[in-house]
C-alpha cells in the first residue's frame, strides 16, 4: 500500500492557493490509488520550531549523552524524518513570500537535514539517504518568476531535496495571482489543467 505525505506551508493554512492546488492533486491521486494512506502536515497550524543553537546541539550530541531536554528535541526531529521516510509520494504546497520559501518550511527542512540519518558525508561528497520518493511541488506566486533569476525557490528546493536523496521532483506553477482577477483565474486554470495531466499519468501508472 502506498503512502502520500502532503505538506502545506501557506500562512493561510488550508485556504492558501498552494494548499488548494495540492488538495486537488491529492484528491485525484487518491482516486487512482484506493486504499492508499494519506498523511497531511500543515506547517501553519502545526509549526516546526525554528532552529536554535540548543536544538542543533541536541541533534549533534550522541544519543547516549543527551539530557532529557535534548532527547525530546531529537525525538521530535526523528518523528518528522520517520514520517517523511515512510512516504512514497510527497506533495508540497509552496507559496513564495518576499522572494523566498516560507520560513516555516525552512524550519522543517532544518529539522529533517540530519547527518547520518538523512544524509552522510563521504570521501566523494555528501550522499542522501532518503531515496525512492516522488515529489510534486505546487508553487504559487503573486508575480511571474519561474525561469528568472528572481525564482529563488525552485533551485533551492531541488538542491535541498537532492541533498537528502530525493531527485524525482516535479513543479507545477500558478503565477501572476496578484495581477488582477483575470490573471489569477487564467493561471489557476493552467495549474489545474497540469494537475489533470499529472493525475492521468498517475492513473496509468497505478
Amino acid at each position: 500500500m502506498k503512502t502520500l505525505l502532503q505538506i502545506n506551508t501557506s500562512l493561510n493554512a488550508g485556504s492558501g492557493q498552494s494548499s488548494l492546488l495540492a488538495d486537488s492533486f491529492v484528491a485525484a491521486w487518491k482516486a487512482s490509488h484506493p486504499g492508499a494512506a494519506i498523511k497531511t502536515r500543515n506547517l501553519a497550524t502545526d509549526e516546526v520550531p525554528h532552529l536554535t543553537a540548543e536544538r542543533f546541539q541536541a541533534f549533534i550530541t550522541k544519543p547516549e549523552e543527551r539530557n532529557p531536554a535534548q532527547q525530546a528535541i531529537a525525538a521530535y526531529s526523528d518523528a518528522l524524518i520517520d514520517e517523511l521516510k515512510s512516504a512514497d509520494v510527497i506533495v508540497l504546497g509552496l507559496p513564495m513570500y518576499n522572494f523566498s520559501i516560507p520560513s516555516q518550511l525552512k524550519a522543517y527542512f532544518d529539522h529533517i537535514a540530519r547527518a547520518g540519518i538523512t544524509f552522510q558525508y563521504t570521501p566523494n561528497g555528501p550522499v542522501g539517504l532518503v531515496q525512492n520518493k516522488k515529489v510534486y511541488v505546487f508553487a504559487t506566486r503573486g508575480g511571474f518568476y519561474a525561469g528568472t533569476p528572481a525564482d529563488t525557490e525552485t533551485q533551492y528546493v531541488r538542491d535541498f531535496l537532492k541533498f537528502i536523496g530525493i531527485t524525482d521532483v516535479e513543479f507545477v506553477y500558478a503565477e501572476g495571482l496578484a495581477y488582477g482577477e483575470d490573471s489569477k483565474t487564467a493561471n489557476l486554470v493552467k495549474a489545474n489543467d497540469a494537475i489533470g495531466r499529472l493525475a492521468a499519468n498517475e492513473q496509468l501508472a497505478a
